[in-house]
């Protein structure tokens, strides 16, 4: 066979790729993911009696967009991950500058007389559960943008998979703020992040297996 015969031939049925493929599908998975990460909530958690006198304080809604910052990062890193060729830029210090944000305000307060009531946030034995319960918050926006990943192409499987559970985390986060009654930024800027940090390192891992080609 020719080498023009077998270029014409493997090209036969090939379709282009529909513009925003990579948005459509992610999109798709917060779309399956979200309302599963919604019901462990309720169902496990529950949302907290007191949130309407809640959302009147300020460290409320600090609490809750932090971790839809870095999701927001995130989420503009996968589109660009799940494409070949498409450079990240900066984005991945939208990530970072939350988070450098969030340790200035908590140091702002230690600074400034509030270390006392810092410290049971940060020692306190609630630790390990607020962590855990957003790691366990965040599988299923994990689990489904790494499936939609699969259908993409992305060509830096571990970044691609840190992106999805940096996304997944900073989701899981903002759901569980409507759960957690603690709002001292010292337990923002450690334990919450620290339930990001869990399905960042574990979408890492699971896309250098899962995504490569």
């Amino acid at each position: 066979m020719k080498t023009d015969d077998l270029v014409a031939l493997l090209a036969t049925g090939v379709a282009p790729v529909p513009p925003h493929a990579a948005r459509r599908r992610i999109g798709q998975a917060l779309f399956i993911g979200l309302p599963v990460s919604m019901a462990i909530l309720f169902i496990g958690f529950g949302v907290r009696d007191d949130i309407a006198s809640a959302m009147l304080q300020p460290m409320f809604w600090v609490k809750l967009l932090f971790p839809l910052c870095i999701a927001a990062a995130a989420l503009v890193a996968l589109h660009r991950l799940g494409r070949p060729g498409i450079r990240t830029g900066w984005t991945w210090a939208g990530l970072l500058l939350p988070i450098l944000a969030v340790w200035a305000l908590a140091l702002g307060h230690k600074l400034t007389g509030f270390l006392v009531d810092q410290i049971p946030a940060v020692q306190g034995g609630s630790w390990l559960a607020c962590v855990m319960s957003i790691a366990l918050i965040s599988l299923p926006v994990l689990v489904a943008t790494l499936l939609a990943l699969r259908e993409l192409a992305p060509t830096r499987p571990a970044l691609a998979g840190a992106a999805a559970g940096a996304l997944a985390g900073g989701v899981a986060a903002a759901v569980f703020a409507l759960h957690c009654k603690e709002l001292a930024p010292a337990s923002l800027a450690i334990w919450h992040l620290l339930g990001m940090v869990i399905p960042t390192l574990a979408g890492a891992l699971l896309g250098r297996r899962l995504l490569r080609w």
